[in-house]
């Protein structure tokens, strides 16, 4: 599995937390400094099933900066890839990427149902 999760992220440490408590074993990559390609949350929006809006990190300072809420439904698919992968923090984190799921945020629950 592969965790992308910023480390002074509060709810990112509670998930690298819980997978630690379960014994899961997962790669983590600083969403920050090794921001999502273009390509990567295509394939992972494809295989969650979410809308790519799911994909945005709503509560986000450069989200709420950039005025995000008023453009996104003006933009189409391929101009939301583009703009998440200029920068790791307009990205939901943490995502946690496995064998046939990916889970957008941290839901005790919902990451329980998959890896429970």
């Amino acid at each position: 599995m592969l965790m992308l999760w910023y480390p002074k992220c509060s709810t990112c440490q509670k998930a690298k937390k819980w997978l630690d408590e379960k014994g899961l074993d997962c790669k983590v990559r600083d969403i920050k400094l090794e921001n999502p390609t273009a390509e990567e949350l295509r394939g992972w929006q494809q295989a969650s099933g979410l809308p790519l809006k799911r994909f945005f990190n709503t509560s986000g300072l450069q989200y709420k900066a950039l005025g995000l809420k008023d453009k996104l439904p003006g933009m189409n698919e391929e101009e939301q890839l583009a703009l998440l992968a200029t920068d790791g923090m307009l990205v939901k984190r943490p995502i946690l990427v496995g064998d046939g799921f990916v889970l957008t945020g941290f839901k005790p629950q919902e990451w329980e149902e998959h890896l429970g």
